[in-house]
């Protein structure tokens, strides 16, 4: 899941990108509203997390562009303010959810997870495929019964990849939702991940490679 945090504390931005990056979501950071525009107009997200009240451009506006553009992009917004007509004021103007400050992150994570099961094609909460389990929300993988370790990214590569449900993805479609806006285009850290995915996975093996297009499973 690719995820861009729009808020201008920046303590606690890199704090929620952190947490986030951690249950193997690929996150962007921005500090205020133009920043956020310019990104919502390069990349492709999920969901953003946006503050409400930003600098330079207020988040509602951001929000307003998200939603004018015709984005699948999901908008959480945050506030400081937990004036319930704040809150209505926000969700009229095209936000999905809406989270007062301060919040527990356990709760921030489930609600960004269940934005982005609603940013992307309806899909089982759990999704199983070629004898392979996987539960998003516990992150927790299953092959045949028995509990795979993954690191985050590799976490990362495997939902994407089962979320296609047979169809190719490919190296680019990997980088975009599971690594950053930082990553080198060029880096071979995609065939590095799956190399190291297919080893944790097992045989017989259930990623394959499409020659010039991708993988799949």
């Amino acid at each position: 899941m690719r995820v861009l945090v729009v808020e201008d504390e920046q303590l606690l931005a890199d704090a929620v990108a952190t947490g986030l990056r951690r249950e193997a979501m690929a996150v962007d950071v921005v500090y205020d509203g133009a920043a956020a525009q310019e990104r919502v107009d390069v990349n492709e997200y999920d969901v953003v997390v946006l503050d409400r009240d930003l600098p330079l451009v207020h988040g509602d506006d951001v929000c307003r562009k998200i939603v004018d553009l015709g984005l699948p992009t999901r908008v959480l917004m945050l506030t400081a303010s937990g004036d319930v007509s704040d809150r209505v004021e926000g969700l009229e103007i095209g936000a999905d959810d809406y989270l007062p400050k301060p919040f527990a992150f356990t709760e921030l994570v489930a609600r960004v997870r269940a934005l982005g099961r609603r940013a992307t094609s309806p899909l089982p909460p759990v999704l199983e495929r070629s004898g392979i389990r996987l539960d998003p929300n516990r992150r927790e993988v299953f092959r045949d019964g028995a509990e795979i370790q993954l690191a985050p990214k590799e976490f990362a590569v495997l939902e994407v990849l089962m979320r296609g449900e047979g169809t190719v993805v490919s190296a680019e479609q990997l980088l975009e939702k599971a690594w950053d806006e930082n990553t080198d285009p060029f880096t071979n850290v995609v065939r590095v991940t799956v190399m190291t995915l297919r080893r944790k996975l097992g045989e017989p093996a259930v990623i394959h490679t499409v020659p010039g297009a991708g993988y799949r499973i």
